[in-house]
């Protein structure tokens, strides 16, 4: 039986710390090893400190078997991460002649000169295995000291990690592998995260393998179903259950899975049933369009896109009567009808969606206050309004208007 292990990672870098850079490296890391079956205990994050970093590997190594770093492998002082394990192993740094010659060579094709800095990046602690590095000039290596401790040093950038990480520490990392963690996402709208939680109650309460966790994101909520097994097929016969019962509780308030948007789900939905859109938008100022846009072939449906902010383009463009404004105002159920049926028949379109209402920060009243927006959608000649109170500051207002606009165009494009 293969020996369970614990993984920690630790990003070296003082520019991390400071917010200059995002530590993506983490991420990737954490997701390969997942799919490896490895957990990952604790992830950690230092400055180009000497001192600092042996107190990481030393607080690390209480909890975990292999710490993975990155950065800290450049030629200049501060890039100290393998000299702290070696450090740490109290082993000697040795050069390593391959990689300095391949640094050389490096130098020698760009036309420049090597510097002491550089050298120093083909010194090893004795009995390393080396990573090449065939992105850079930063090899990395995989140390192992005493009482099965190792020590795994990357480069920082990402367009050096990702390889080496799948060429040199995958293979060493799948004798501690004992099978995959396998996780399915499902993307639900519709439904805040603890009315979900209260449907699919007994179901959490009850997990084992696979585990169910839910994400509540800022315009959507997620559930990850992860199985551990000795291979993928058998983790996909383990969820397969679990999301099927998920699925019969929650319905069409699940919109996709995995990666997926909203507007690529109701792009491609538009586009296989071969229904015509066209938007009229007031307060979001294009953005529904601009979403809808983002979805490749959807110019084969969406006919057109109107920005009719000011209460003349809502009449000349639309057709809204001027009674209709001068009575119930731009922001209103009925202004919300006309438009979007305005705009579905001068666009000559299956289905008109139009959005009016007030984003903020000014412009609300106690009648009509900030957040209120109107929703109106036309398809096939039927008109509907939905009315919404909106939270937030400007961006957020428009942004869950256009979120809720593309989820009912989803359930009612579902049901033609």
């Amino acid at each position: 039986m293969k020996r369970e292990i614990k993984i920690e990672i630790i990003a070296v870098g003082t520019e991390i710390l400071l917010g200059d850079i995002v530590n993506t490296n983490a991420q990737f890391l954490s997701r390969e090893l997942a799919n490896l079956g490895i957990s990952v205990y604790r992830q950690t994050v230092v400055g180009d400190n000497a001192q600092r970093i042996l107190e990481s590997f030393h607080e690390a190594f209480k909890r975990c078997d292999i710490i993975i770093t990155s950065g800290g492998l450049g030629p200049t002082q501060d890039d100290i991460t393998k000299e702290m394990a070696a450090k740490y192993f109290n082993k000697e740094l040795v050069l390593h002649q391959e990689s300095l010659n391949k640094i050389e060579d490096y130098f020698k094709a760009k036309g420049g000169e090597l510097t002491k800095g550089n050298r120093k990046q083909a010194y090893f602690p004795k009995d390393a295995i080396v990573l090449d590095n065939h992105n850079g000039t930063a090899p990395g290596a995989i140390i192992e000291g005493e009482n099965n401790k190792v020590i795994i040093v990357l480069p920082g950038p990402p367009r050096e990690l990702v390889p080496m990480f799948k060429e040199g520490v995958l293979p060493y990392l799948k004798q501690f592998s004992e099978g995959v963690l396998y996780s399915k996402v499902l993307r639900i709208f519709g439904i805040g995260e603890g009315n979900m939680a209260d449907k699919i109650k007994d179901i959490l309460e009850n997990q084992s393998n696979p585990t169910i966790a839910p994400y509540a994101k800022e315009m959507d909520v997620t559930l990850r179903i992860t199985a551990r097994a000795k291979d993928e097929e058998e983790a996909k016969l383990l969820i397969a259950p679990v999301e099927k019962k998920i699925r019969q509780r929650l319905g069409e308030d699940i919109y996709g899975e995995g990666d997926t948007t909203l507007e690529n789900v109701v792009g491609e939905m538009l586009l296989n049933k071969k229904v015509t859109i066209a938007t009229a938008e007031s307060c979001t100022g294009g953005m529904l369009a601009a979403r809808l846009i983002n979805y490749p072939g959807i110019s084969e449906v969406l006919m057109e896109g109107a920005v009719t902010y000011s209460n003349e383009a809502k009449v000349k463009r639309l057709g809204v009567k001027k009674e209709t404004l001068d009575r119930f105002g731009a922001v209103s159920k009925e202004t919300a009808k006309e438009m979007a049926e305005g705009i579905a028949r001068t666009a000559g379109t299956d289905i008109g969606i139009s959005v009016t209402g007030i984003a903020g920060p000014g412009g609300g009243t106690e009648e009509k206050p900030v957040g209120l927006v109107y929703v109106g959608l036309c398809i096939k000649g039927k008109t509907t309004v939905r009315k919404y109170n909106f939270q937030g500051n400007r961006e957020k207002i428009r942004t869950r208007t256009v979120m809720n606009c593309l989820d009912w165009i989803r359930r009612e494009v579902n049901k033609l």
